[in-house]
């Protein structure tokens, strides 16, 4: 088996009857994407997140955003779909993003009632948990594990 393939298995077996592949560690998202250009991670936060916070540093042909939720407001993007279809296929591997997880996991659910494939939920989101003082980016997350990324 290569590496993408036990990266992937494991992810599978974290699952726990979710209704999408399953899930990967920033860490896993990370090697996966340098390992195959197919792969595509999409940012589900808002556009303002990821202008005020920051954004991942990967190679533009594999990010993609479309958001959760639009900002101002946090309303439901009903465009959620139709705008996936615009930057990947039903069949390629999608590793999905957003603040801490929870957002992510509901796109890599839509997206496989609507015949994507392989949807994995990236643990722990691009900020993480929040640390004793209520801050993100101290206790886990792409930022935390030292990952790739730019902005404020």
């Amino acid at each position: 088996m290569s590496k993408i393939d036990d990266i992937l298995a494991l992810a599978r077996s974290r699952s726990k009857d979710w209704p999408y592949a399953g899930a990967v560690t920033p860490q896993e998202a990370f090697e996966l994407i340098s390992a195959d250009n197919a792969i595509k991670l999409i940012d589900v936060r808002t556009h303002a997140e990821r202008d005020w916070v920051g954004r991942v540093a990967i190679p533009e042909a594999q990010h993609g955003a479309v958001q959760w939720t639009i900002y101002p407001g946090g309303v439901a993007n009903h465009e959620f779909i139709e705008e996936l279809n615009s930057v990947v296929r039903k069949d390629q591997v999608i590793l999905f993003l957003c603040r801490s997880g929870v957002r992510s996991r509901n796109a890599a659910k839509l997206a496989t009632e609507h015949g994507y494939k392989h949807c994995y939920d990236i643990l722990e989101g691009f900020e993480g948990d929040k640390d004793e003082r209520g801050h993100r980016k101290n206790v886990n997350g792409w930022c935390k594990a030292d990952l790739p990324w730019t902005g404020a």
